[in-house]
């Protein structure tokens, strides 16, 4: 399927269609405060009708381009947004752009809105790094008519689609679990309304049937060490457990310490296996076997996609699906009993 966008409408054609003049829509785009409120209101419906992307450099006024890349992510302090977004930003400057970011809270209105700044301030295209869930159909709206890549696999918002084999990810931390003798292999999933940890819920659960084992009961946490350890003291407290999966590498280590306070050693009483392979695992006690996911390399990836957008708006869309890969370390080893 085609790339579904065209260079968007000029100023000129959103003052005619509101009935004022360039300069009046000029005002309202940078939210001058000499503008009658019904006006301002009026220019905003036509620009959001129109699809009006307002160009904010000198140079745009000459190539039509801003040489500025929009990220929409959320506002978090996990690790692996933050190493995207890095990777985004070295992608961009090494094909002569800028990056300008805006983050938003993990809400239907605020990710639709964040969406709409981008859109209005003139970026050439827009790295979605956000899982989108119920507002996917509200910014395709939004994105329809600028280069779009997204790092989202669950949903489709037009453009291209780069990112990590998520069902790969928990079906190898799983298996090699299972390979090393554990009967069953209990999850830590991430917030049920993430679409990573969707994927890998089920992806655990299939992997598990297909071996013929049981499934126990999930629990969740919000990606941060504390929740990590807080479902570590409930699972350290049940003699049954012997090998935990932990949806991301930050939680595996709150996991690990709470193991740890109850008495529980890591491996040889429980396996933990994290995912992500962020900077701090090989140095965690024990060193942690967990799954990498190059997000730098994602970041740069969608970077190269959506210049190539820019470049030739003809261009069908096209999906790149990374594969993760497990590194074993010292967190994990054969059940002693």
């Amino acid at each position: 399927m085609a790339t579904k966008f065209t260079r968007g409408p000029s100023m000129r054609t959103v003052a005619e269609a509101a009935g004022v003049s360039a300069q009046t829509v000029s005002r309202v785009l940078s939210e001058h405060p000499n503008v009658q409120e019904s006006t301002r209101r009026r220019v905003l419906a036509v620009v959001e009708e129109l699809g009006y992307r307002r160009n904010n450099t000198a140079r745009a006024l000459v190539t039509g381009q801003s040489r500025t890349l929009g990220v929409l992510t959320l506002a978090t302090k996990n690790y692996s947004k933050s190493s995207l977004v890095l990777g985004i930003e070295l992608g961009a400057r090494e094909l002569g752009y800028t990056v300008n970011a805006v983050t938003s809270e993990f809400t239907v209105k605020a990710l639709t809105e964040a969406a709409s700044r981008l859109v209005h301030q003139g970026v050439d295209g827009i790295i979605i790094a956000a899982p989108l869930q119920d507002a996917a159909g509200r910014i395709r709206e939004l994105t329809s008519r600028i280069p779009t890549v997204s790092t989202d696999g669950s949903v489709g918002i037009g453009g291209d689609l780069v990112g990590v084999n998520q069902d790969m990810a928990a079906v190898l931390a799983t298996q090699h679990l299972l390979d090393l003798g554990h009967q069953t292999v209990w999850h830590i999933a991430g917030p049920a309304d993430w679409s990573d940890s969707a994927i890998r819920l089920e992806s655990w659960k299939r992997t598990l049937l297909e071996n013929g084992r049981e499934v126990p009961p999930e629990l969740h946490g919000d990606w941060t060490p504390e929740s990590g350890y807080r479902n570590g003291l409930i699972l350290g407290g049940m003699p049954e457990v012997t090998a935990i999966l932990v949806a991301s590498d930050e939680m595996a280590f709150g996991v690990i310490r709470a193991l740890t306070e109850l008495g529980r050693r890591v491996p040889e009483d429980i396996s933990v296996v994290g995912i992500d392979d962020i900077d701090l695992a090989p140095y965690s006690t024990p060193p942690l076997t967990t799954i990498r996911q190059s997000f730098e390399d994602t970041g740069r990836r969608a970077v190269t996609h959506l210049v190539a957008q820019i470049a030739n708006p003809e261009l069908e869309s096209t999906t790149e699906i990374l594969a993760p890969t497990l590194v074993v370390r010292a967190s994990t080893a054969p059940p002693t009993h």
